[in-house]
């Protein structure tokens, strides 16, 4: 098997164009979003680096998996191409999995952030070294890698196998032979072990097991219904093979194959998952704050991308509860990554542009770089999209003319803050939590200035925004509105004026 995967792989990089071209799958967009050819061309360019196994990659626009395509085989040696049914592992992209069941036994008041973990799972007082007079870890510092643990148990061989069904088994031995790296809460420290802990306490705290929480009150309510713990009939057959790259060159189809069916010991929160580009795409849409409150209330999302800790001493990155963040080319960035035996993943987005992309592969090794093709792809299209930003507000700036719709939204904001009922959903996600929190105070306004009486557009700002005053029988405020393109409001703002007589 070996040799006749070796016999493929030395295909190489000269019969890239070629085998890009072969086994190319993919979607036209939805709807029109810039820079989809941009993308397209970094594929192909990425896969032509070594050529081997496949890629799926998909692109995000709001609630919209907007395109795809796969390149490459999902079997090298029955000829299996991939395409968007192809399973694939993601790896640590479970652990935002993880951290919304977080944040619903948040919401739903029956755990806090600040719990200490031990009181809903003591085994956690076996780990080793603790420092001395340390306060017990909370699920915020679980959530955060603050937790001061270490990245895996000393002894990692006999923890990482066994079926799905025992991981919390597995875990709980796994505990004694796990230590502390430092005092909880004093520093940044990725760990895998952290995350299936912290799964563990969930289950605990919701009285029912993670995999099955995270069934019914995840998957299923998303619509990722291609998306399991546990290998079935039902996606096996278009399970992507999972191949290492060998340090000679070849290739190795059964570490990940059984792994994939031997399962992966205690790492099931952190990294068990199987899924397909469109239920991945999913998720991503519920991350831009695109799925039904019945998942997760839109405010707590919100609140929780509020927030993160530093990773690295020169704030480029950071980890918040269960997505890293970080800056490229500009542009902020959220998401994760994810490796296991014989696949790779990426999952990151633009919750202010309302863009994402997923990149997966089923090949560890070689020269292909998931995860650089996914930054490098959201950073074209959140460029793309912030050219065409640009080119709205210098052709109104010049001809002075408003957003389509933007007195429209100024007269609905004003009767909303008067009820005290925002649509939050027609705001950017940032403007929403701003709006959440100060609407008491812009309640209070509008009610005291009584009935509007006229709106009048007076100019387009040199930054973009359309402005208008707003006379109400008690007085008079200059509002400042920008839409985004898809219509929803960036940001609004007011200030009061005083009419010469």
């Amino acid at each position: 098997m070996r040799n006749a995967l070796a016999s493929l792989l030395c295909m190489g990089v000269a019969g890239a164009t070629a085998l890009v071209e072969r086994a190319a799958s993919q979607t036209a967009p939805l709807r029109s979003v810039m820079g989809i050819a941009a993308a397209d061309s970094l594929v192909s360019a990425e896969f032509a680096k070594d050529s081997v196994g496949s890629l799926t990659v998909g692109v995000i626009a709001g609630s919209q998996l907007v395109w795809t395509r796969s390149v490459g085989f999902a079997d090298i040696e029955a000829g299996r191409r991939a395409n968007r049914e192809t399973v694939y592992r993601i790896g640590s992209v479970t652990k935002p999995f993880t951290a919304v069941m977080l944040m619903q036994l948040v919401a739903a008041g029956r755990v806090r952030l600040s719990d200490p973990v031990e009181e809903y799972l003591p085994e956690v007082r076996r780990i080793a070294a603790r420092p001395s007079g340390a306060a017990p870890f909370t699920f915020l510092q679980l959530a955060t890698m603050t937790a001061g643990l270490a990245r895996e148990p000393d002894e990692a061989g006999p923890f990482w196998t066994g079926p799905v069904s025992k991981w919390e088994r597995t875990l709980l031995a796994a505990l004694p032979h796990t230590r502390y790296l430092s005092n909880p809460g004093t520093e940044h420290s990725y760990s895998n072990i952290g995350y299936a802990i912290l799964g563990a306490a969930l289950a605990r705290v919701a009285g029912q097991p993670y995999v099955e929480w995270e069934r019914e009150r995840v998957f299923r309510p998303l619509g990722m219904n291609r998306t399991r713990f546990d290998l079935d009939p039902a996606i096996t057959s278009d399970l992507a093979v999972g191949y290492q790259v060998n340090g000679d060159g070849t290739l190795d189809d059964t570490t990940a194959a059984h792994e994939a069916r031997g399962g992966r010991g205690y790492k099931v929160p952190n990294g068990a998952i199987f899924t397909t580009v469109d239920d991945l795409a999913r998720f991503v849409s519920f991350e831009l704050g695109q799925a039904p409150d019945s998942v997760l209330a839109h405010s707590v999302l919100d609140d929780a991308f509020a927030g993160l800790v530093a990773t690295d001493a020169f704030l480029q990155t950071g980890y918040g509860l269960g997505f890293m963040a970080m800056q490229r080319d500009g542009f902020p960035v959220l998401g994760h990554s994810g490796s296991v035996a014989g696949y790779r993943a990426a999952m990151y987005y633009d919750r202010h542009a309302q863009l994402g992309v997923v990149v997966l592969r089923n090949v560890v090794g070689g020269e292909q770089d998931p995860d650089g093709l996914a930054l490098n792809i959201i950073s074209t299209l959140a460029a793309a999209h912030r050219a065409e930003i640009e080119a709205d507000i210098n052709r109104r700036v010049k001809a002075q003319v408003a957003s389509p719709h933007s007195e429209a939204a100024v007269r609905r904001i004003i009767e909303e803050l008067r009820r005290g009922m925002p649509e939050y959903d027609r705001l950017s996600p940032a403007m929403a939590q701003q709006t959440r929190r100060q609407i008491t105070e812009h309640q209070a306004t509008i009610l005291g200035l009584g009935a509007l009486q006229s709106l009048t557009f007076m100019r387009v700002g040199a930054a973009g925004p359309d402005m208008y005053r707003a006379v109400f029988a008690k007085g008079t405020l200059e509002f400042r509105i920008w839409l985004n393109l898809d219509g929803r409001v960036d940001i609004f703002n007011y200030r009061a004026v005083v009419l010469s007589k």
